[in-house]
């Protein structure tokens, strides 16, 4: 198993990275917040998971091993493969995760495209009482794990965040509109830090296209 991976960022898409390890491109999928921390060119780790198929191997990747761990555990509940394991991260972060799954939050489980009322319940009752909860859990709007930068240049900030939620299921002009509604974030940030958090917007992003 390829436990993590540790190289130069050669590409990024809105569904996954290229990292360079050794001289060999590894393409790895992601979660849109793991992509938003990274930049090509520059050295970034991730946490890995391979993933066998009859017809393919595909690796995903993590901000960290916390995330890769559960990424692991939600596929032992009946009916949950990769795809939508990776999907519950990246709507949910792992600390999130894990209070729907104990507090039975069905609502915030099914804000996950492809998880109905009967897959929520399913996930509740078969994982609830095997996630715990660990020192490493960030905030869900925390800042990004070591290694991975965390404030993207202020002039593909838009372009960046819609690719990611558009990857996620949403329509081009649905993405733009919270993308649009960010915007006074977006402001605030850069007077702040001088860049744009990509992470922290893609969660709120989440939000309010939740609650439409």
């Amino acid at each position: 198993m390829i436990a993590s991976v540790s190289g130069r960022v050669a590409a990024v898409s809105p569904d996954g990275a290229v990292v360079e390890v050794g001289g060999v491109g590894l393409s790895v999928q992601c979660t849109p917040g793991t992509i938003a921390r990274l930049a090509v060119g520059e050295q970034a780790r991730l946490a890995t998971s391979l993933v066998v198929r009859e017809d393919s191997l595909t690796l995903y990747g993590f901000a960290d091993d916390d995330e890769r761990q559960l990424f692991e555990l939600l596929q032992t509940a009946n009916g949950v493969g990769p795809r939508l394991a990776q999907a519950v991260l990246a709507i949910h972060p792992p600390r999130e995760v894990r209070r729907a799954v104990s507090m039975g939050d069905l609502k915030a489980l099914m804000q996950v495209p492809g998880i109905g009322k009967k897959g929520a319940e399913r996930l509740v009752l078969e994982l609830r009482d095997r996630l715990g909860t660990t020192s490493s859990d960030t905030s869900l709007d925390g800042p990004a794990p070591a290694g991975l930068g965390s404030v993207t240049p202020v002039a593909p900030w838009r372009d960046q965040l819609t690719a990611a939620l558009v990857s996620l299921g949403w329509t081009g002009k649905e993405a733009e509109g919270a993308v649009s509604q960010l915007a006074p974030v977006a402001d605030e940030q850069v007077a702040a830090t001088g860049g744009v958090e990509i992470a922290v917007l893609l969660r709120q992003a989440l939000r309010l296209l939740g609650r439409a």
